[in-house]
């Protein structure tokens, strides 16, 4: 079996298998499902070879393969769970293979169509072999890439035992997609000096910047009566949420924003006209921005709940993750020796700021270095999620790459 067949096959096998979090939820993981896939991803490890594999009671899976030559401990990580925003439940994958350059069309979907119109970076993959969903769900590629890219790559190294490596830790986390990836004890049992997230995108991103990010939770309470006898008494709380949402500023939204800009997403309004809440994600590069963006939701709705005396507002902030970039700019030598790898396989290494977050993010704030390399994932979260075959087995000998040069 070739490389590009299996990371093809392990990234059908594992898309196949629904892994959703769940914001909503307070179990670890989040949801039941993902704990289907660590067990899978468990026996796996096994079957080729890993050493001391194990399912942590917070539902992340740990393994090591050891080393062949004595150097660092470097850790390899991706994430189990698919992104909540979407369905995913039900995913069925499938490879067209040899990409002609056409619109690629969806079997369950056919109004959706994929083409480099749409999705310019596709149109450098001409010939390759590109997986999609069938146009009812995602694809999961984020971050099943991920696990295919290292579990492809960990099964070679276990069966080359002669090629020189530091010994490296693997670990597959859940929830990453709601912001819960890693958990306290994830450092402590992972004991290596850096690490290094399979969550990008494009070949040749090697990622060392990320937002900021908090969560903010708006709940407005009206005053709730018969609306038959309503006039002067009612206080409809979903018609402040509605107010509330009207007058955010539109040029700081996600659909306006781009590059080093922040942006205010609120996501979920839920409620009645008794209470309603509106669930946001405040995203910006630097802390006082993510600050200021928090105070101005809290004056936005406060403003509109003093527009009514009987109507309460309260405003929750919570805090989720923080650019990687604070603490990797102290000591780059993750992110120079990952770019040199890169660059050994003839790549050329591009860092951009991520308009997202890994788990690297919390990592690297927990004191392991983790910046965040690509797989080859394109327009996630959604039904025309894809991923180029080739492009993974790029990721994958980068992995291999970066094993070697740990070593110095």
């Amino acid at each position: 079996m070739t490389h590009l067949t299996e990371l093809e096959s392990r990234l059908v096998r594992y898309c196949s298998i629904d892994s959703q979090s769940s914001e909503d939820s307070t179990t670890t993981p989040s949801t039941a499902t993902q704990w289907n896939l660590a067990r899978l991803l468990m026996a796996e490890l096994q079957e080729i070879g890993a050493a001391d594999v194990r399912l942590t009671e917070y539902g992340a899976v740990i393994a090591t393969i050891p080393a062949t030559a004595p150097g660092p401990k470097i850790a390899f990580l991706a994430h189990m769970d698919t992104a909540p925003q979407f369905r995913a439940t039900g995913v069925k994958p499938r490879v067209i293979r040899g990409w002609n350059g056409g619109a690629i069309l969806f079997p369950d979907d056919p109004t959706l169509v994929l083409s480099p119109e749409t999705s310019p970076y596709l149109g450098q993959k001409i010939g390759h072999d590109i997986v999609t969903a069938s146009g009812l769900t995602l694809l999961g590629a984020d971050d099943k890439a991920g696990l295919s890219i290292i579990m492809t790559a960990a099964r070679h190294l276990l069966a080359h035992r002669d090629t020189p490596h530091p010994e490296i830790r693997i670990a597959f986390t859940p929830d990453e997609e709601v912001g819960r990836g890693v958990h306290k004890d994830l450092p402590a049992d992972l004991a290596v000096d850096w690490a290094y997230t399979f969550d990008g995108g494009r070949v040749g991103e090697i990622e060392y910047e990320t937002f900021s990010a908090d969560q903010a939770t708006v709940t407005f309470t009206g005053v709730s009566i018969h609306p038959g006898y309503a006039k002067g008494k009612m206080v409809n709380a979903l018609t402040l949420a509605s107010r509330f949402l009207a007058n955010l500023p539109p040029q700081q939204t996600p659909e306006a924003t781009e590059g080093r800009d922040g942006f205010l997403h609120p996501y979920e309004m839920t409620g009645t006209a008794a209470e309603a809440t509106v669930k946001f994600i405040l995203r910006h590069f630097e802390r006082d921005g993510l600050a200021a963006q928090g105070a101005l939701v809290q004056r936005l709705a406060e403003a509109v709940a003093a527009t009514e005396p009987r109507a309460r507002v309260a405003v929750a902030i919570r805090p989720q993750y923080r650019n990687m970039r604070y603490w990797l700019e102290n000591d780059m030598a993750p992110v120079e020796l990952a770019r040199e790898a890169c660059r050994s396989l003839g790549i050329e290494p591009v860092s951009s700021p991520v308009r997202g977050g890994t788990d690297g993010s919390r990592l690297t704030e927990m004191g392991v270095p983790c910046p965040n390399l690509f797989t080859g994932m394109q327009d996630i979260h959604g039904p025309l999620e894809w991923i180029s075959v080739q492009d993974m087995g790029e990721a994958m000998r980068l992995m291999l790459a970066i094993a070697r040069r740990a070593l110095g």
